[in-house]
């Protein structure tokens, strides 16, 4: 797959043309990030703020100084100023008057939160390098090893098949190897291959796990890289292998589509990829379309039970969508592995 855009960066989903006094033919720059184009505004205080500065509110996000000054955020920067806001847009609502900087009472931890509920972290890309520094040191394991070709057999997505000819036993996820549904996905065999797969974890991770979190990016990742896994075990041939971590890339995909609409951006560079990577999928040979196909379906629907939870029960509702989707794939596992045995 080809890397994507970040939701909300320079001519990707959520860019808008700025007025006189804006950046040529661009999005206002985030006051704390100047090189960085954003199309959201902080509801307090209206100033500029990018993916990694936006803190979810009751209505609309916050910047970090307007949550952490609570009822008396920074002064409104003024009407018709870069980055101002008119009259109207700085009378008071209801949610500014008192309380923390998501329009209640602090209560407990008034920690910053992210879209998601997550808590805002010194580092929002630390669980993407950890993911790329893990697949990366899986690779060099595999051209390490003195048999690459078994390490390869004894860790990738196979449906049930032998071994190597001649053999007088079965294996794949039908014989119990259950783990190959995750294991494949932090495998690659070729350099084109991880580097295409890695750069893409990098253009689409930072974004989403500051929107969401580290724990809830990571949930998200992991349950559509078993998404693709799967869904390569239902509709390929059993004995047909398939390894690398495309199926989670378009999991992350997906959520980079649920966020875009989350956030109200401009869908339309989204779709533009999505029919690209869709044509790239089924137009190109050895592509494993089944795992693409599967990521990008699991990644939607966690994604929308991640950042479309109600606030009140926010917490059971992400979990609780990961644990269905997770349930529905070992059902999935169960009905496939009952009609191939």
């Amino acid at each position: 797959m080809d890397p994507k855009d970040q939701p909300g960066s320079a001519g990707g989903p959520g860019g808008e043309p700025t007025g006189p006094g804006g950046p040529e033919a661009g999005a206002p720059a985030c006051y704390r990030h100047p090189d960085r184009e954003t199309g959201i505004r902080c509801t307090r205080c209206k100033r500029p703020i990018c993916t990694d500065c936006m803190i979810s509110a009751s209505v609309g996000f916050q910047c970090p100084d307007c949550v952490r000054q609570g009822g008396g955020g920074p002064e409104p920067v003024p009407a018709g100023a870069p980055g101002g806001a008119s009259a109207a847009a700085r009378v008071p609502r209801p949610w500014q008057r008192g309380g923390g900087g998501t329009g209640r009472t602090p209560r407990g931890d008034a920690r910053p939160r992210t879209l998601a509920g997550g808590v805002v972290q010194g580092d929002p890309r630390l669980f993407t390098k950890i993911l790329i520094a893990l697949n990366l040191a899986v690779f060099l394991l595999v051209q390490a090893v003195p048999d690459q070709q078994r390490l390869l057999d004894d860790l990738e997505m196979l449906g049930r098949a032998l071994p190597y000819y001649g053999a007088d036993h079965l294996v794949g996820v039908a014989e119990g190897e259950w783990y190959r549904l995750l294991t494949a996905a932090f495998l690659h065999q070729e350099i084109w291959h991880i580097a295409v797969n890695m750069l893409s974890l990098w253009f689409l991770g930072p974004a989403i796990e500051s929107m969401l979190g580290r724990a809830r990016f990571l949930a998200l990742y992991l349950i559509a890289a078993v998404g693709g896994s799967v869904a390569s075990y239902l509709f390929a041939a059993p004995n047909a292998a398939s390894l690398g971590a495309s199926g989670a890339i378009f999991g992350l995909f997906g959520a980079t589509g649920i966020l875009v609409l989350r956030v109200r951006a401009d869908v339309r560079p989204f779709v533009a990829l999505l029919v690209i990577n869709l044509i790239i999928t089924f137009g190109w040979s050895n592509i494993a379309w089944q795992a693409h196909i599967g990521g990008l379906v699991v990644g939607v629907l966690v994604a929308a039970g991640l950042v479309y939870a109600p606030r009140r029960h926010r917490a059971l509702v992400q979990w609780g969508t990961c644990a269905v989707v997770l349930a529905g794939l070992v059902v999935c596992v169960l009905a496939r592995t009952a009609a191939l045995t």
